[in-house]
Formats: structure tokens, sequence, C-alpha cells
């Protein structure tokens, strides 16, 4: 079995899937000059590279976010593609809404605003059971985040594109679906894939439909959210009228963040750079590998559906 890998750390992957796959041979990409593969073990790699691999039997993608790849023009669509599903990261985004909710729940931006002007006065605390929590997207991530909420106490919410049954989740599905649960939840968590149905879902209509006072984390992707809508709901951000409270923000649609956004000067929006989920990459080569030795073997692995997005 003959791999290549592109990725930043590519060394690194190699080096753990060797232990893993000894009777595979392994290369690290490069954007030309590389040899012909069986499988293609890759973040965002350049259409260059998927356009000189001609005879791939299968591509892993090295994380959860397929957009990138399936946007690639030199994609071949007849290739089965396995992407990583949790392997860790549903812990870590966990802890990164964790720390949104309680930023807002217990007051922080606004104790922080208080700070600017010198201002000593306490905030009546919102309990938990008040403060419902809206996760949209329940696949393994977004399950895990759920689950992870409603083990601290929040009634959480969550929306998926068909009917599903979690424990202790109240589950909703299709536009009905999602305007109730809108309704009812004081932070707004996206972690649905990038796909034609859901960009840009985050609009003004959508937030409009948020209790006043709501806020939104996203450490899902960047093309969710109709940045100007944001921006309107947010207002000015000096008053504490606007009728969206703040935003933890960790994707955008392009990355880095250009310096001219007004995201990075908004005092309601706190900008993180695409870091609540790094890949584990030990519990990740073990997907990794077990990927390849099922492709290599002719047996069957749960891959993507490029027309669904995921």
């Amino acid at each position: 079995m003959q791999v290549l890998i592109y990725h930043q750390d590519a060394a690194q992957w190699r080096d753990v899937l060797a232990q893993r796959l000894p009777e595979a041979q392994f290369h690290l990409g490069a954007e030309h000059g590389n040899p012909q593969v069986d499988y293609l073990v890759a973040w965002k790699p350049p259409a260059s590279l998927l356009e000189e691999q001609r005879w791939l039997r299968g591509i892993v993608n090295l994380g959860a976010g397929v957009d990138a790849l399936l946007n690639n023009p030199a994609l071949p669509r007849e290739i089965p593609i396995v992407k990583l599903r949790d392997a860790g990261m549903g812990e870590l985004i966990g802890d990164y809404v964790r720390y949104g909710v309680l930023h807002f729940q217990r007051d922080f931006d606004r104790y922080q605003r208080q700070q600017r002007t010198q201002t000593w006065r306490e905030v009546p605390v919102v309990d938990k059971p008040a403060w419902g929590i809206g996760v949209l997207g329940l696949g393994a991530i977004g399950t895990r985040v759920a689950q992870m909420l409603a083990a601290d106490g929040y009634p959480v919410h969550g929306w998926s594109r068909s009917p599903k049954q979690l424990e202790g989740i109240t589950c909703h599905h299709g536009d009905a679906g999602l305007d109730a649960l809108l309704a009812q939840v004081m932070t707004l968590v996206t972690l649905l894939p990038d796909t034609p149905a859901t960009r840009h879902l985050i609009d003004r209509a959508t937030l409009a439909k948020l209790p006043a006072g709501a806020s939104l984390i996203n450490p899902g992707r960047g093309t969710l959210i109709d940045e100007a809508a944001l921006l309107d709901a947010l207002g000015s951000g000096e008053a504490d009228d606007a009728h969206l409270r703040g935003a933890l923000l960790d994707a955008f649609p392009q990355e880095p963040l250009p310096a001219e956004s007004p995201l990075w000067r908004h005092p309601r929006i706190l900008i993180t750079p695409h870091m609540a989920g790094p890949t584990p990459i030990g519990a990740a080569a073990d997907q990794v590998a077990e990927a390849l030795a099922r492709l290599s073997r002719g047996e069957a692995v749960e891959t993507i559906d490029p027309d669904a997005g995921y």
C-alpha cells in the first residue's frame, strides 16, 4: 500500500501511521513531483497534487471539515473520501463552547466593559436551568458538545437536517424545528458542515428569532454566518441594548481573518484563530489507519457524500 501524506506536520503523521501500518510505504507530499500512490492522506491539498495523482483509490481527510477538499476543482469525484469523525476533537470543542457559554451566562463580557470605566456593579446571575443552549449540527462532534453541556446542567436543544433522538437533548429538525429551537436559547452554537443549504444560515432572519440578549458561538464553519447581519444584530457595541449580546467566533470564510475586517474591532466579538478543535494526532491516527486498512482490503468504510457535503 502506497500512501502520500500532505499536511504541515506530514513527518509526524508518517511516524505515527507507520507504527500502525508497518506494511505500508509512506511518502511526504509536495505540490509537484510526487510518486503515484494508492491513497492520499491530506489536509487541504492543492489542485496540482490531485491532478498528478491518476491512480488514487481513496482519500482520507485529516479533519472533520471537508469543504476545502470538496471545493477543490481537481478532486476526483469517483473515489471514496473518508473524514475524521470526532477523534477527540469533540472534547476540545466542547471545552471551547463551555468557555463561551460561561463568558455570557456569568456576565464576564459585562464585567470587562465595567472594568474599562472603573464601574463596580454586580450583575444578577441567570441560573443554568434558565439558560437554554442550541446546538446546530448533531454529527459526532455536535452530539458530544451537546452532551457535555447537558451534563453541566443546561437545557440543550439540538438541530439536525433529519430527525434524531439523543438522551438528555431536546432534538429538532427541519425549518419548523429550527424556529422552535431559536426561540428558546440564550446561546446558539453552530457546528454544521459547509454546504449550499447551510451557507449564511445565520442571517438577519435567523438572528431576529433569537431572544433579545442572546449570544452566538461559532467553532464550526465560517460560511455559516452572514457577517453583515451579525454586525447589525450586535449594534455599535457601546450600548447594552443590541438584539445580540455578543459572539465568540473561531472560523471565518477567509483565514487568516483579514486585518481590515470590522469583526476584529467590534467590542462585543471575541476572535480566536481556528483553534477550538485541533486534531489529537494519536486518536486520529487510529481512525486513519483503520480507514486505510479497510480500503486496501476492499471492506466497507463510512465515506462522505459529496452532494450532501459531509
